[in-house]
């Protein structure tokens, strides 16, 4: 007949160091695994600016971020969250343009927000001087959802604090939206984004 040991689990896990160890290396990798780091952006202090080209001359403009928020693993890269860009917002300083771009282009009454979902994150942010992460997701623009992987520049400051910019292209014919061309004036295809924000890193350690 086999014998069950009647000592508490702790003697015997205590007796038994291997076993002790392996499970306290697995609590730990556990904990280190739940961590994340957070990225919270602080909107009144982004700017996203775009441009395009046409025959004429190059297009100039700002959107405003709404709110921003991600959060990602740093062992594995897992990332969530959202950037919000108010669509209503675009300003390139000529009312009858951005007309044509908010009611024929954007769609904006119907489509208010653009939306940046990230899903992946390359890289490490350093202590120190300039890092590079770059980061992949998905760009919803008019309801639609597009795969989309950006560079980022993260330069640290003082209290938690960090200067991120990016730089990317947005190909919004190939993506489904109208061309604001016309007869008399060629626009290009791809709008240019550049995108500097401010923002606040917090980890969080509770369980999930």
């Amino acid at each position: 007949m086999m014998r069950v040991s009647t000592r508490p689990l702790s003697l015997r896990l205590l007796r038994c160091p291997f076993l002790f160890g392996l499970i306290l290396t697995s609590g730990l990798a556990s904990a280190a695994r739940a961590q994340d780091t957070i990225v919270r952006f602080d909107a009144s202090r982004a700017k996203v600016e775009f441009s395009v080209g046409s025959t004429l001359h190059t297009v100039q403009g700002t959107f405003k971020l709404k709110s921003g928020e991600v959060r990602f693993e740093p062992a594995t890269g897992k990332a969530s969250g959202a950037i919000v860009v108010a669509a209503t917002s675009g300003d390139s300083e000529n009312e009858g343009r951005d007309k044509k771009m908010h009611e024929r282009v954007l769609q904006s009454d119907k489509f208010p927000e653009i939306i940046f979902i990230p899903s992946q994150v390359r890289g490490k942010i350093a202590a120190q001087g300039m890092s590079e992460l770059e980061v992949a997701g998905t760009f919803q623009l008019q309801g639609q959802g597009h795969d989309l992987t950006v560079t980022v520049s993260v330069e640290p400051r003082p209290g938690n604090q960090i200067l991120a910019t990016t730089h990317f292209g947005v190909p919004y014919i190939q993506w489904g939206l109208k061309s604001p061309s016309s007869f008399m004036l060629k626009v290009d295809n791809t709008v240019d984004v550049e995108i500097h924000a401010a923002a606040q890193i917090t980890s969080d350690g509770a369980p999930r």
